[in-house]
Parts: structure tokens; C-alpha cells; sequence
């Protein structure tokens, strides 16, 4: 049977994490410079009604981060404000006083000098930081984990990066950038957070508050209720506290309920829940889940502080569920919308299918308060990053 485990959390019994990373005036910040990006468009937000009666509940949404800037994942989100906070801190100017054109001209270009990002990905998040080096006008290096997607590699080589897979996995591989950025004066733009790195991390979590302040806005003006329900998947847990975090900024205590999701060969937030002692717990070895995305050892301290504080629930499972949910959303029933959405991106869907239908998970849906009165969001953080993978588990059967 395929593994799946969890730590249910009761609300309110946990010290509040402060939320000024991810407050309402510094998102709508981050929103306006993502705004003035070329290309730039909310991602869709899409209501699976087919689906939401076939598992009993009232309504299930997913965002689509396929569409994100036709860079088939959100990341880019990320990157690109760390990258544009960094240049905006050389130039000696605010960031929102700057318009995009402003700090990618040949007079900035000039005043700031030659500048190299460095950064360590499983692809999507590479390929983020390649293509805002490329906008912004300055070079890029990045480094995969070992068993590396050849066309994850080459999307980001596309971009006019300097990328390799290395023989590390993916902790490894930054340990890697951050010792070549040190020997090379590069900068290192990296997804997670350890003491002495914060303030990169900090700006990137900040870039993926826009696609929290998006769904919000788009339940509003598709006149619906607020989530009852989150489920949201996790690596080091930088996007996971960031939208966590933003939705407890934005509702307080009548935020979601919400999960966070892992593969089992990589869980380090649900190890460090379940042993919930104060002390981070690391996965070591190859992590050789599907869920690339995912497969991250070390938490991200920033953001754990926030899941810590505000999460109900960790779970862990294996690649099975990935790839319930890649069909779930991508071979949809009853006229809802096709979701293209990768093994990283599709996991929640696969895990809300299980909790709803298996049996020996009725603890946790009654933990979650899972009922047909539910309204369930689900972010699809990726597409078919890995094409070949999407199209063989979309044609395999259940």
C-alpha cells in the first residue's frame, strides 16, 4: 500500500509567528513589480465543479501556474523580485520607485556593473532566476541535483544560463552554488533559508505572495466565499509559507484550513512537525521521489517559523498520489477544465481525492473538518515540466 502519513495540529495551541514578510502592503508591493514585467497576467484560478460533486464537497478550485509567464511554473515569481530588490539596493533606489524599464537601461546597467546570479534547482526555479537574469540584463548560473530532467536542464539553458546537473542532490547542490558564488563573487538567489541567508530568501517568498493576492482577488470578483480549505505542497516550504502566511495576513483566524503536502522520501517539515521539539529535521540521501520539485531535505527557517505557527496539518505520501492527481486534472470529468499540471504540481489533488475516498484516512478528513460543506484551493505549481513523465502517467490507468 502506498505510504501516506500525517500529524494533525489543533488550531490556536501555537505562538503566532509574525506576519510583516508576508503582510497586505509589502504583497501589494511585490504585485505592483510583477505587474510592470513583460508578459505579465494573473494565472487562471479554475472552479472543478465536475469534481468537487464526485468527492462530496462544495467546491474545488485550482490555480493554474502553467501559464505563468510561458514558463510552465510560478517561480519565476520568486526570482525575479529578489533579483530586482538586489539591483534596486545597488542603485541606491527603492524598488517601487523604479519602473521595470528604468532598471533594466543601459544607464542602470551601467551604474550597477556586471552581475551573475547564482542558484541551485530541480528546473523550475532555475529556470525563474535564468529568465529575469536574462530581462534584467545580467548572467546566470545554475546548478541541478543529480537525476536532473535532460529538458528541465535545457529549458533553463534556453533562457541563456550557464547550467549543469551535478553528481549532489539537490542540498548538495546548494551547497555547491553557494560555495562557487562565495569563490566567484556571484549572487547567490536561492529558494531557502539557513542562519546568516535570510534576506534573499525573505524577497523570494515576498514574489510569491502575488499569486496568493491573485486567487484572493479572483474569488472576489468571481463573487465567491473565501476557502474553507488549503492544501498546499512543499519542498523547503518557501512558496508553502508564503501563501500560508499571506491568507493569515488577509483572514486571520478564519484563514483555511491547511495541509502541507510532501513526498515521503523527502519530509522534512513533516518530520520536524512530528517530532515538534523546536528542532528542524533534515532527509538525507537521493530523496529519488517523481515529485522533483519536492525533493528537498533541509527546511527553509523563515518559513517554517510561519508553518509552524499556522499550519493544521503535515502530510507525507508516495509518488502514486502525485499521479492521481495528474489525472485527476488532466483527464477531467463532467465538463471541467484540463489542469496540464506536473508530478510537483498535481500532488494535492491526488491527496484531497485520497483523504475524501480511502477509508483509513477518515481520522484526517474528520481531523481536517472535511464535509460537503467544504470549499476546497489547490495550486497547480507546475505543468508537464517533464514531458515525457506527463504523458506516461497520463495514459496509465488508476
Amino acid at each position: 500500500m502506498e505510504v501516506f502519513e500525517y500529524v494533525l495540529r489543533e488550531r490556536g495551541t501555537r505562538p503566532k509567528a509574525p506576519l510583516g514578510l508576508t503582510s497586505l502592503e509589502q504583497a501589494e508591493k511585490t504585485a505592483r513589480f510583477h505587474a510592470g514585467l513583460p508578459g505579465y497576467a494573473p494565472t487562471p484560478l479554475a472552479a472543478l465543479d465536475a469534481l468537487a460533486g464526485k468527492l462530496g464537497v462544495a467546491k474545488v478550485w485550482v490555480k493554474d501556474e502553467s501559464k505563468r509567464f510561458g514558463l510552465n511554473a510560478f517561480k519565476a515569481l520568486g526570482g525575479s523580485y529578489a533579483m530586482g530588490e538586489y539591483l534596486a539596493q545597488k542603485l541606491g533606489e527603492p524598488l517601487e520607485k523604479l519602473t521595470f524599464d528604468r532598471l533594466c537601461s543601459p544607464q542602470a546597467r551601467r551604474a550597477i556593473g556586471e552581475v551573475t546570479f547564482v542558484t541551485a534547482t530541480d528546473g523550475n526555479h532555475g529556470r525563474g532566476v535564468a529568465w529575469s537574469a536574462r530581462l534584467l540584463g545580467q548572467k546566470a548560473v545554475v546548478y541541478m541535483p543529480k537525476g536532473s530532467a535532460r529538458e528541465r536542464l535545457e529549458n533553463i539553458r534556453a533562457q541563456g544560463a550557464q547550467a549543469e546537473i551535478t553528481s549532489c542532490n539537490y542540498d548538495g547542490a546548494v551547497r555547491l552554488a553557494d560555495k562557487m558564488g562565495r569563490e566567484n563573487g556571484w549572487v547567490l538567489v536561492q529558494d531557502t533559508a539557513w542562519p546568516g541567508y535570510e534576506e534573499i530568501p525573505a524577497r523570494i517568498m515576498q514574489g510569491y505572495t502575488t499569486l496568493a493576492r491573485e486567487i484572493a482577488g479572483q474569488l472576489k470578483e468571481m463573487g465567491e466565499e473565501k476557502p474553507t480549505h488549503l492544501l498546499l505542497q512543499a519542498g523547503v516550504g518557501s512558496f508553502a509559507g508564503a501563501a500560508l502566511g499571506y491568507f493569515t495576513a488577509l483572514w486571520g483566524e478564519e484563514r483555511p484550513v491547511t495541509a502541507i503536502v510532501e513526498p515521503d522520501k523527502a519530509n522534512c517539515l513533516y518530520r520536524s512537525a512530528k517530532a515538534d521539539d523546536g528542532k528542524l529535521r533534515f532527509v538525507t540521501g537521493d530523496m529519488d521521489s517523481m515529485m522533483a520539485g519536492l525533493c528537498c531535505g533541509e527546511p527553509c527557517t523563515i518559513s517554517w517559523e510561519i508553518l509552524d505557527s499556522y499550519a493544521d496539518a503535515f502530510l507525507c505520501c508516495g509518488d502514486g498520489y502525485a499521479a492521481r492527481g495528474m489525472r485527476l486534472l488532466g483527464r477531467p470529468e463532467g465538463g471541467d477544465p484540463a489542469v496540464v499540471s506536473g508530478e510537483s504540481g498535481a500532488v494535492t489533488a491526488g491527496v484531497l481525492e485520497a483523504i475524501l475516498t480511502e477509508e483509513r484516512l477518515e481520522g484526517l478528513r474528520r481531523g481536517l473538518g472535511l464535509d460537503e460543506r467544504s470549499r476546497v484551493l489547490l495550486v497547480s505549481t507546475e505543468g508537464d515540466t517533464d514531458r515525457d513523465n506527463y504523458r506516461r502517467i497520463l495514459e496509465e490507468e488508476a
